[in-house]
């Protein structure tokens, strides 16, 4: 019998709520919640293009590449959500971990660090011990957006015709090739200090791939050499017969001989600073004209060739970290040297303290070391720093020292007068404001240098010396002399190998020293000072540099550019097999 209830019939029963994912799958054929969906991220992104990936060309080239990634995506999937999330996860990606790396080593994400840095345990272990919340947030941003491309995946039906994506991706490729042919060449600082974060890691693919293919980070032959084997600076031993003279090598910063321009009007007596101790003036040719003083730097220490590493060669205070193991200063430590150097800027300047610690300089007073007032010191504030770690080190120890000295004065800007209270020769008629300034600034390297050179000899009477110093590229206030408009930047000059514009120099002066005889090759190329240094000195030359003096007399001064580039390549092929370098 049924239970009367007043009249009034009992309620029904309500429907069970259905969960939300099943609400959600049950609604992936609507339209309307993919777009709602992709269509915010998709903004967000073109939003963060336009306030921070330059204009132009450049950003035109940046989303045309990112829309043919989403269309190749989209062609393949045949999903619009889950193709969304994956582009805009990489775009936070690259774009997190630039803004990271750019904290941690002053340079942004670059395509090869995904095959440099590939996950190891050492690697990983470092982070973790290191950058223990950059490690976590990368890694839980990585697995969110796994997360969110899954769920979008298990919502979304393939709902796309692939023939129309894939039509759209070859046309925002072509795109992209038109404003990538109209943009700007990469400037070689752009790594380093600009925030075009996306642009940047895409512009990196192509250099990337070319060092990938090589299957090396350097030029060399693919099969072994017939010459003997190069030994180690550990298969060998340094015994000099005296104690060898102390080394300063001394970077003069934008410094070339004015001599090379025969119709620039100058103090004919400034010819004085460019010549060794037998009287002669020698040429250098570098691999940079304005700027990138780095790459002079790189070749200096490492006697090899910027060039042979191809589109790495901006890069390779970074990648050579650790990669080295015949380099100027670590051969003077086989022979009992200490190393130090005195750097007129940061440690953190383009990662340039870890690379000089890896080989063999541990010792690094920087800017804020030698507590400099300004970042463009003369040079006599440098030397001085430098000559009272020299008493301190003569007081203390009886083993030989090579100090190291960057310079600053001669650096960019000319159109700010550089200590205007010195009344010195700057250019004679017909020269520019520019120029003028410089050859002022040079006068007073020249002083400064000359004054250290009187201070080394009355302060340490018992102590020798062999003072090397060289120009590390040319001054932007030569690009007129070159044949360029002077409202040109110094990269978007553009030489030929031979120019005069790679041409500065060396020299070589003993203190209480007679130098070994030099070599009469002139010009030669930057790669082959050191072993010059090492010889000049009168250390016992290592394998690997006597190979160089011995390819700088068979090349006639060339190193990238040799006759014989088998020769060259075959060099390389024999320093990796000999364990001094690690090219792969």
């Amino acid at each position: 019998m049924t239970k009367k209830t007043g009249g009034r019939l009992p309620p029904l029963p309500s429907a069970p709520r259905k969960p939300l994912l099943h609400r959600l799958r049950m609604a992936r054929g609507n339209t309307w919640l993919v777009v709602s969906l992709s269509l915010p991220m998709a903004l967000a992104v073109a939003e963060y293009f336009r306030r921070f990936e330059g204009s132009g060309p450049n950003l035109i080239c940046t989303g045309a590449i990112t829309l043919a990634l989403w269309c190749g995506l989209m062609a393949l999937t045949r999903r619009v959500l889950a193709s969304t999330i994956a582009i805009g996860s990489m775009i936070a990606l690259v774009v997190g971990v630039s803004a990271a790396k750019r904290a941690l080593e002053k340079m942004v994400m670059h395509a090869y660090d995904l095959y440099f840095y590939f996950p190891t345990w050492r690697l990983l272990t470092s982070l973790w011990a290191n950058h223990r919340t950059f490690l976590v947030a990368m890694v839980g941003g990585g697995m969110a957006s796994l997360a969110a491309i899954a769920i979008a995946w298990s919502l979304e039906r393939p709902r796309l015709r692939r023939p129309y994506a894939a039509g759209a991706c070859a046309l925002c490729i072509l795109v992209g090739a038109a404003a990538s042919h109209e943009k700007i060449e990469r400037r070689h600082t752009q790594l380093y200090w600009e925030d075009l974060f996306v642009s940047s890691f895409y512009g990196s693919w192509p250099e990337t791939l070319e060092t990938l293919l090589r299957g090396e980070i350097l030029e060399s032959t693919a099969s072994a050499s017939r010459r003997p084997p190069i030994l180690s600076l550990a298969q060998t031993s340094c015994a000099p017969a005296e104690k060898p003279p102390h080394i300063v090598l001394i970077h003069e910063e934008s410094v070339f001989p004015p001599e090379i321009f025969p119709k620039l009007a100058y103090d004919k007596r400034l010819d004085a600073m460019f010549r060794s101790f037998d009287g002669r003036t020698r040429h250098m040719r570098v691999e940079t004209y304005g700027g990138a003083s780095w790459l002079t730097e790189f070749s200096v220490m490492t006697g090899l060739s910027s060039r042979s590493f191809g589109g790495i060669r901006n890069f390779l205070q970074t990648y050579m970290v650790g990669r080295l193991s015949d380099t100027l200063p670590q051969a003077l430590s086989h022979c009992g040297y200490r190393n130090v150097l005195f750097y007129p800027m940061l440690k953190t300047f383009i990662s340039s303290a870890p690379f000089y610690n890896s080989i063999g300089i541990k010792e690094i007073f920087d800017a804020r070391d030698q507590q400099a007032p300004t970042s463009s010191e003369r040079d006599r504030f440098y030397f001085g720093n430098a000559l009272d770690a020299l008493e301190s080190h003569v007081a203390a120890s009886k083993a030989p020292l090579f100090t190291f000295i960057e310079t600053m004065a001669t650096h960019w800007p000319y159109h700010v007068t550089f200590f205007p209270e010195e009344k010195v020769p700057g250019g004679g008629e017909g020269v520019d404001g520019e120029m003028n300034e410089f050859l002022r600034r040079l006068w007073l390297s020249k002083t400064d240098l000359e004054d250290f050179r009187a201070q080394l000899a009355s302060r340490f009477p018992r102590e020798r010396f062999l003072i090397v110093h060289y120009g590390d590229h040319h001054p932007v206030a030569t690009r007129s002399l070159l044949g360029f408009s002077a409202e040109l930047e110094a990269e978007d000059v553009e030489l030929p190998p031979d120019s005069p514009g790679f041409i500065t120099y060396f020299a070589m002066q003993g203190v209480n020293f007679t130098p070994r005889a030099l070599p009469t090759i002139d010009p030669i190329d930057v790669a082959y000072l050191p072993a010059l240094i090492i010889y000049a000195a009168g250390l016992p030359l290592p394998d690997s540099h006597a190979e160089r003096l011995r390819l700088m007399r068979d090349c006639r001064g060339r190193y990238y550019d040799c006759a014989d580039r088998n020769e060259i390549l075959d060099f390389h092929h024999r320093l990796t097999d000999a364990g001094l370098l690690k090219a792969r």
